[in-house]
């Protein structure tokens, strides 16, 4: 009981954010709670830190990329672009949206994808004269999308990146699973908004207000670099898969490139357009206090029990066939981080997964489950994950206020069906792949 008072009163306080309090400093302050009172001891702190700290910097390495390359004008650039394929039509401009933030949640994250293009394709609806009924459909899709499409690569999800180091998962394993997956994922997305807001969509718009995508560039080398510094990252992960080089280390060198050609640091400085101490400041440095703090605090929970509970619940599921396991374990764990909040279930389930017996590919498909489960889990409620309450407060400042009912109402009917499609193609395609 005192473990999960800890929790709770720490998970509130993540929530709330009283003003001069970031999540880091409320997670870092149930840690200090839980060691006091012996929940957790001194040297878990070590342990926990092992598992954190390489998806937390690699994490912190992404979202400066993406507000280096948000500055130069790349998103918008690419926004301007998909806007012109849709060629007035705007059930194809829908769908290309919705593309497009999965390719931005591939390679930047799925914060990337909501916090960075969300913005982005509202300024370029007001320019269409989309009506509100019509423009929500496009917010929520974006915000949607970039979870539920948040499952390919390692680096795709913070989720991921625990998961992955937690069980030793290489990137190519990694890709070579959830890519096909993913694809699944994304089709699943794209019908099921398109049959809860396919009527609001206008069946034509004008694109005689809309800029030209070049006009978006604010930064030409920067944005020249982009699609090179990527393609050459992407064969770094694939390469160093199995050396056991951490990703922090090769996505940390990513943002440094970018940083200094950003700068232009050969020259001092001089010449440059994007504002590298502006994207450093916003990058957000209390997820490193986050993740250690939350962790040590959902640790406790562990030590208290909670593991061997879920542990118990697996082993059980793991006695039906393979798709009802890997099902029940993607569904309980979405449940899970609806509620709890998505880092601390990765940690719970990989705990849970870690401690209970089971047969190997078995446990293999409770893995990637899980990943599965708090990856999308959290669009059940706001409180799922900290980038929908961000994104919440994005569009709040942008006018568009969604309510935490409204929002349910929502996330309940939508994701459901996405989940389950996503699951079974799991459970189907992973026994095929060579182990």
């Amino acid at each position: 009981m005192l473990a999960l008072t800890i929790f709770i009163v720490t998970l509130l306080f993540v929530i709330w954010q009283p003003r001069g309090l970031g999540i880091g400093w409320s997670a870092l302050g149930g840690a200090v709670a839980a060691l006091m009172t012996g929940v957790v001891q001194v040297g878990e702190v070590a342990i926990v830190w092992e598992i954190v700290w390489d998806a937390t910097f690699t994490f912190v390495a992404l979202i400066i990329m993406s507000l280096l390359l948000d500055e130069a004008g790349f998103f918008a650039w690419a926004a301007l672009h998909v806007a012109r394929w849709g060629n007035g039509r705007g059930h194809l401009l829908f769908p290309l949206v919705v593309v497009l933030g999965a390719f931005i949640a591939a390679f930047f994250a799925n914060d990337g994808a909501a916090l960075l293009l969300t913005p982005i394709v509202i300024a370029i609806l007001l320019r269409l004269n989309f009506t509100p009924p019509a423009a929500l459909a496009f917010i929520i899709a974006t915000g949607f999308v970039a979870d539920t499409t948040s499952l390919p690569l390692v680096t795709s999800n913070l989720v991921n990146i625990v998961t992955a180091n937690y069980f030793g998962i290489g990137f190519d394993r990694y890709a070579l699973v959830m890519v096909p997956v993913n694809l699944v994922s994304l089709a699943a997305t794209l019908g099921v908004l398109w049959l809860a807001f396919g009527r609001r969509i206008p069946a034509r718009y004008t694109l005689d207000k809309l800029e030209a995508p070049a006009s978006a560039i604010k930064d030409p080398l920067v944005f020249k670099a982009a699609f090179p510094l990527l393609a050459l990252l992407l064969v770094a992960y694939f390469v160093t898969a199995s050396l056991d080089v951490p990703i922090a280390l090769i996505t940390g060198a990513a943002a440094l490139v970018l940083t200094a050609l950003a700068g232009r640091w050969w020259r001092a400085g001089s010449g440059a357009v994007v504002s590298v101490n502006q994207a450093l400041r916003g990058a957000p440095w209390q997820i490193v206090l986050f993740s250690l703090g939350m962790y040590l605090v959902v640790y406790g929970l562990g030590n208290a029990g909670l593991t061997g509970l879920g542990a118990q619940a697996l082993e059980w599921l793991a006695r039906q066939d393979d798709i009802v396991a890997t099902v029940g374990t993607g569904f309980l764990i979405a449940l899970v981080a609806s509620v709890m909040n998505n880092m601390p279930s990765t940690l719970v389930a990989a705990l849970s997964i870690d401690q209970a017996q089971l047969p190997t590919l078995t446990r293999e498909l409770m893995i990637y489950a899980s990943v599965i489960g708090n990856d999308l889990g959290p669009k059940f409620t706001p409180i799922g994950s900290l980038a929908t309450l961000l994104w919440l407060h994005v569009l709040a400042g942008k006018g568009y206020r969604i309510g935490w009912g409204e929002y349910m109402k929502v996330g309940l009917v939508i994701t459901p069906p996405v989940l389950l499609a996503t699951l079974l193609a799991l459970a189907l395609w992973l026994p095929r792949l060579p182990t």
